[in-house]
């Protein structure tokens, strides 16, 4: 049996879906010329399947701030945050993180998936049982396996099905580390927080929420489901990430005073390079714009509720929740292939997820709204959709 052998369906299956080079897995956006147009092949596109919430990729001030640090600091720090890869800016931006989010901690990561791993794995030893959500997302998972954590799932949004394995658990539950994400991020649904916070509250546990896909986008500063729904003092740990809202790259997770110690025991933290100088000044830039500039949170919800109204009326199958993850479910695997090429015809690119990405075996087109988008440009994706209707 040859190395890759084990991937030959999963090669055809991906030569199946390519179209003269065309392909939803690894699309190349030829040029992009502002956070919500780009070109795709010979095709002008409006950018409908990104996670730049609030549109701030081409943001005046991040851009000049990236420049000059790049001029300053150089390309990268080649090193990681353990040996020579903390700067400065790096200290800074941590310092800043924390006081957003009224922490006393904040520790910045190279992406937001190492962000979980680092944080997770750290803590979910052999020893720890976590209670996860079954649709978490996959840093998550892969967290809990290399930290050789018991895992137990409960049902996606299921609290009731979390008391019971809570309960089940005995004392051990007191130890227990529950773990769930703000927005989830192929159905845009959010996770019944108030509802969590009140089973840790009974029966005791630790809670790491995940906010990559609500910071910046829910409570009335930015920080987040747990802020949006009053129980961030519930919280143990929030982790996010600086590729969304943030539009640039890293991640982050802030706690506790204790949380320090993570820095000593964190595999990802201590072996991986951490990110450049003009990512961190961009994302500085970024996060003072979020503190500033709330303006931007009620255009990005002006945005969702216009385009997922627009596609209801069109008759197509959302999900029950409203958010910037705006997916339409679509039959089968053809179909799904079949509609993205001919938005793409359309001029709208949007994220085709198949199974096993997309949970209980669906096919999804997520749409992603950001704050830049006009008023005109979710008129033309509505539009798009109206057409394949025809």
């Amino acid at each position: 049996m040859g190395l890759y052998d084990k991937y030959a369906r999963l090669a055809g299956e991906r030569l199946q879906f390519s179209d003269n080079g065309l392909t939803p897995f690894g699309t190349c956006i030829d040029e992009v010329y502002s956070a919500t147009e780009g070109r795709i092949g010979n095709k002008k596109v409006i950018l409908a399947g990104t996670n730049n919430y609030l549109g701030l990729t081409f943001n005046h001030d991040a851009i000049a701030e990236g420049q000059a640090a790049l001029a300053a600091q150089g390309t990268g720090t080649t090193g990681s945050r353990m040996a020579n890869g903390s700067y400065a800016p790096h200290l800074a931006l941590e310092k800043e993180i924390a006081e957003f989010f009224n922490r006393p901690t904040a520790i910045v990561f190279s992406t937001g998936y190492t962000a979980n791993l680092g944080v997770i794995s750290a803590l979910a030893d052999h020893s720890a049982v976590v209670l996860l959500d079954a649709d978490s997302h996959a840093s998550i998972y892969d967290a809990c396996s290399l930290g050789g954590a018991e895992i137990i799932r409960f049902r996606h949004n299921d609290a009731k099905d979390l008391e019971r394995r809570m309960v089940r658990l005995g004392e051990r539950a007191k130890e227990a580390i529950i773990i769930v994400e703000g927005i989830y991020s192929m159905l845009g649904d959010v996770a019944p927080l108030a509802e969590i916070v009140d089973i840790k509250r009974r029966l005791g546990g630790y809670l790491i929420v995940d906010e990559a896909h609500s910071f910046g986008v829910l409570g009335a500063t930015g920080r987040g489901l747990a802020e949006a729904v009053g129980v961030e003092d519930d919280v143990d740990i929030i982790v996010g990430t600086f590729s969304k809202s943030l539009a640039s790259i890293g991640g982050f997770a802030v706690g506790s005073e204790a949380m320090e110690v993570l820095r000593y025991g964190s595999r990802p933290y201590i072996f991986t390079a951490s990110p450049s100088p003009s990512c961190i000044a961009t994302v500085r830039s970024s996060l003072r714009t979020i503190a500033s500039q709330p303006e931007l949170r009620q255009k990005l919800m002006d945005n969702t509720n216009h385009l997922y109204d627009g596609l209801q009326k069109l008759g197509y199958e959302l999900s029950s929740h409203i958010s910037p993850v705006v997916p339409v479910i679509i039959g089968s695997k053809e179909d799904g292939l079949r509609i993205w090429r001919e938005l793409i015809s359309l001029g709208v690119y949007v994220n085709l997820i198949l199974p096993p990405a997309a949970p209980a075996g669906i096919t999804l087109l997520r749409c992603s709204v950001n704050a830049a988008h006009s008023h005109e440009q979710i008129d033309a994706i509505i539009q798009a959709f109206a057409t394949l209707k025809q």
